[in-house]
This record gives structure tokens, C-alpha cells and sequence, in this order.
């Protein structure tokens, strides 16, 4: 299958977890890895997130960086990536901040049951990818995405959509960046969460990078293919 590229980015405790067991944004980096995050966003040409993080955070997934913003302009590309939603049943409101802040194109992805009221409020935001019956068919998604232009995609979560990504083989890098807390609880999401592998399937990875950071260590993996 064509694909984009494909890297997850995220941010975790010491132990693990994403956020606490209410499901809140906890800042786990510093500013000099918010700046990595920020550079990174910058150069891909879309970013996705679930719509769980999306309900969660209401993130804008924008470009901070006023210069890195006019970089993207001055290359004849929109001042932010394209934004992605992976939204089986078209939850996302029309009022997120992915629609309210910063300029740049939005994709909202369906499966064919979804609401046909919520799909067509979506229509007038963005555009909207049906894939799947009842849930999103995510590599025929990214094939979708591919052949929009996307070449590397940026996944900034949640731990269900990285599950999923990663479970039907679809990604090829991880950055992680590890902090210096502890977040603890058995309900608190961790970096990967779904239904897990077997013993026998368990997802190996190769490390590429090791760098400490302020105070935690940031690391780069390659997933190996299954």
C-alpha cells in the first residue's frame, strides 16, 4: 500500500501515562522540547490526532512559531499542516479550535455510519474522508491521505489511535519524550493502551536516539515491521 510516512509524538511520565486518570493534559516536557514539537509540526504536511484527545484537549494543532509559520508561507505551503481527525461516528464539534484558530485545511475521517446530520455539519468546516463501516479503516484512510499529498504524517495521539496505528502496521517512527514525573493510576492512559499484544505478537523497535533533554530524555524508535 502507498502510504505517508508516518511518526508518532508524544510526551510521557516517568511511568508511562499521558495524562492523568481524568484524562486532563498534564506538561510533562519543557520549553526547549516544546520547540522540537513545534519545529516538527512545522515540517509535516499533516497532523492527526483521535477524537478522544480531540474531546479531551480541544487542540488547535497550529504551528506556534510565527517564523516557522512564515517559513511554511515563504515554501508556498499553508502557515499550518493540515489538520486530521480520526472521528468514526462524527463527534467532533463544529466549534473545536482546530476550526477556530490558525489558517491551513482540516480533514475530518468517518466511517459510513456516521450521523448523516453531524457528516454534513463537518462538510462545511472541512473535508471529510468515509472510510469503514463502523469504525474508520485506517489504512485505507491513509492511502486516502497519501493520495491528498500527505507524505509524512505527524500522529499526536491518543493512546487509542496509537494502538490502532500501530497494531495494523502502519507506523514507522516513535519519538518520545520522557519526563521527570510521576503520574501513576491504573485508568490513567498510557502512550499505547487497546486491546495489547500477545506475548508471541509483541511489537519490537530499534532505538535510534538517545538525548537527555532539561530534565528528561527524549527517544527515537523504528518500528519493526511485523
Amino acid at each position: 500500500m502507498e502510504k505517508p510516512f508516518i511518526y508518532i509524538n508524544s510526551a510521557m511520565s516517568a511511568d508511562g501515562k499521558i495524562s492523568t486518570w481524568q484524562r486532563r493534559q498534564v506538561r510533562i516536557s519543557g520549553s526547549i522540547d516544546f520547540e522540537r514539537v513545534d519545529q516538527l509540526r512545522a515540517s509535516s504536511d499533516a497532523v492527526m490526532v483521535g477524537i478522544g484527545t480531540l474531546l479531551a484537549d480541544d487542540p488547535s494543532l497550529t504551528v506556534k512559531s510565527a517564523q516557522r509559520r512564515e517559513q511554511r508561507k515563504a515554501e508556498g505551503l499553508d502557515e499550518n499542516p493540515i489538520r486530521v481527525v480520526i472521528d468514526s461516528q462524527a463527534r467532533t464539534p463544529i466549534d473545536a479550535d482546530i476550526f477556530k484558530k490558525g489558517e491551513g485545511q482540516r480533514i475530518i475521517v468517518v466511517s459510513s455510519s456516521a450521523p448523516y446530520n453531524k457528516v454534513e455539519a463537518l462538510r462545511k468546516k472541512s473535508r471529510v474522508i468515509i472510510t469503514g463501516e463502523k469504525k474508520v479503516d485506517l489504512p485505507r484512510a491513509m492511502e486516502e491521505l497519501y493520495r491528498l499529498g500527505i507524505k509524512n504524517l505527524m500522529v499526536e495521539g491518543g493512546a487509542t489511535l496509537n494502538w490502532a496505528m500501530l497494531s495494523g502496521g502502519l507506523v514507522d517512527e516513535i519519538y518520545t519524550f520522557v519526563g521527570n514525573i510521576i503520574i501513576g493510576g491504573q485508568m490513567a492512559p498510557t502512550l499505547v493502551d487497546g486491546e495489547g499484544f500477545t506475548e508471541a505478537n509483541i511489537l519490537p523497535l530499534e532505538l535510534l536516539s538517545a538525548e537527555k533533554i532539561e530534565n528528561g530524555i527524549l527517544l527515537k524508535w523504528k518500528v519493526t515491521k511485523f
